[in-house]
């Protein structure tokens, strides 16, 4: 788990120190939910057992004016699959700079898609959960400096978001968390909107390392034989990472279309291309929201970086096999429903059906849950 930074540590103090001051304004939000997979299946933290941890949780907001343009935020959220250890999600410093321009400065939600920004507020979307093919990066915050700037072109409303920090956590790589670095992260989304119909667009670099001392000993195998060119195409030291994303949203006559397309690579790496998207497709009947979705995830691996090796070399199984082990592909189906039973609550119900192409595995999951602000 990523731990606090300085500098979100001295935002919160800082909106402590202030309570006695200023006017403090509290919200929150919440999720309860269940989950059962089926029969032998496993699929985003559910097993054939059922759950009401896995995806439940609890957050409080707090906000403050400090005046002279400046305002504080700080996110405390307690998740069940953390045994709802209450941890800072993000807190960061807002300097209003004029009525277009705002500059944020702390911990801080990285903007790769369209709900980044409220990806925990279940109240915020249908679904029952965001669309994992996609909203599957590993990690979703920052610390750094954001720059907003909201305005009109034309008839339509223009949000920019100008994003540099960094990234301090971990990673999963074949099935093992490893401590991981991402520097330099600079990036941008731009979204347009007029009426029904809004688009999305996101572009971000950084440098990504990664320590994984499981793979040490290959490593040291082939830097004693002379093949440091395949170590570096395999290790994560300083390599170029990239992700876009590119989202629509269509809401007009009660019907509900919204499609999102992510690409993320890390060059001179094992690190597979990822090709993902979703579109989702519901339609209002006055509180209740019927709604299906299809996604895909389809990682390309690198064999190209052990095609000039010979066959019968001693090494060449353990590095196919961590290459090659980067291959995937899924597609999802997911059938659901919503129905705001209260003006800040809403019972989802929904049910996933999703299958591996490369082993024809298949996996399903029925889960329900209650989603709220406050």
């Amino acid at each position: 788990m990523m731990k606090k930074t300085f500098l979100a540590t001295m935002v919160a103090v800082a909106l402590c120190s202030t309570a006695a001051k200023a006017e403090v304004n509290i919200n929150g939000f919440a999720s309860i939910k269940a989950g059962k997979a089926g029969s032998g299946d496993s699929l985003y933290g559910y097993t054939d057992e059922i759950d009401f941890k896995n995806e439940s949780l609890f957050a409080v907001q707090f906000q403050s004016d400090l005046g002279e343009k400046l305002s504080v935020t700080a996110q405390l959220m307690a998740r069940g699959n953390n045994d709802f250890d209450a941890e800072f999600e993000w807190a960061f410093l807002t300097y209003q700079l004029d009525d277009a321009w705002r500059l944020n400065a702390g911990r801080l939600r990285t903007p790769f898609y369209k709900y980044s920004d409220f990806r925990d507020v279940g109240y915020a979307y249908d679904w029952l959960r965001t669309p994992q093919s996609v909203y599957d990066l590993g990690f979703d915050t920052i610390e750094g400096v954001s720059l907003y700037h909201s305005g009109t072109i034309r008839d339509m409303q223009s949000n920019i978001q100008l994003v540099f920090g960094a990234y301090d956590g971990e990673v999963t790589l074949q099935g093992t968390k490893a401590p991981a670095q991402i520097n330099n992260i600079m990036g941008a989304s731009w979204e347009l909107s007029q009426d029904w119909l809004s688009v999305r667009v996101a572009y971000l670099v950084g440098a990504v390392t990664v320590d994984a001392p499981v793979f040490n000993p290959l490593f040291n195998a082939l830097n004693g034989v002379g093949l440091n060119s395949i170590v570096k195409a395999i290790d994560f030291d300083e390599d170029d990472g990239s992700f876009f994303g590119l989202g629509m949203n269509y809401d007009r006559n009660d019907w509900l279309m919204v499609a999102e397309y992510t690409h993320v690579k890390v060059k001179d790496t094992f690190y597979a291309n990822q090709d993902s998207y979703y579109v989702s497709l519901g339609h209002r009947f006055d509180s209740l929201t019927p709604y299906i979705s299809y996604e895909k995830d389809e990682d390309d691996a690198k064999p190209e970086i052990y095609a000039g090796l010979p066959a019968n070399f001693p090494l060449l199984l353990p590095i196919a096999s961590i290459v090659m082990g980067q291959e995937f592909e899924n597609t999802s189906w997911n059938v659901g429903m919503r129905y705001d039973f209260h003006p800040a609550a809403a019972f989802k119900v929904e049910l996933t059906s999703s299958e591996n192409n490369m082993t024809n595995q298949k996996d399903s999951l029925i889960a329900i849950g209650v989603d709220l602000v406050f």
